[in-house]
């Protein structure tokens, strides 16, 4: 029981303390994680080791692993003491975009872009843009940055704080109309 209390108060302060300890804590809890890596979500399955994470990747947050398959117990007169398990592997470089779910036996190669709300199960190459419920590769990586190169949305603002910021893109996108 106060072990149950003392995990519960961890994951509410992990929850609320930022990218780094969410990292730290499911370290802890056997999941390889690269480096130079943002999660904004805690929600990494019951079985956290059996995840591999890359360097330079980005979850969204509302992002949800999940490497068993509980399905299984429709059948626990033919199977009572079994469970289903599966690894997820992201590679390097990859973004997830929000309320992403990354399912049990999915690998995704680096260079990737996940993007928000997909249901990803399966293998898929490197440098790839993978969208959708079931999720599917819907172009390359080389595409979409010569969209993202002319697109009118794109300014350097990664150096700028909340208040810089704001200014400014306001002031982009008064001048576009």
């Amino acid at each position: 029981m106060l072990t149950s209390v003392i995990k519960s108060i961890w994951r509410l302060y992990v929850e609320k303390s930022g990218s780094n300890s969410i990292i730290r804590y499911f370290r802890k809890k056997g999941m390889k994680i690269g480096a130079d890596c943002l999660f904004n979500t805690m929600s990494f399955s019951t079985e956290p080791y059996l995840i591999e994470i890359g360097d330079h990747v980005a979850i969204a947050s509302g992002t949800v692993f999940i490497t068993h398959d509980a399905g299984i117990r429709c059948f626990r007169k033919d199977f009572p003491q079994d469970d289903i398990f599966g690894k997820i592997i992201i590679g390097n470089n990859v973004f997830i975009g929000e309320n992403s779910t990354i399912l049990l036996n999915t690998d995704v190669g680096d260079n990737c872009i996940i993007g928000a709300g997909s249901v990803v199960r399966g293998k898929f190459p490197a440098d790839s843009v993978i969208v959708g419920n079931p999720a599917k590769v819907i172009t390359k990586m080389s595409v979409l940055k010569l969209l993202y190169t002319k697109n009118p949305g794109r300014l350097n603002t990664v150096q700028m704080s909340d208040e810089e910021k704001k200014p400014f893109v306001i002031r982009h996108f008064e001048n576009t109309h």
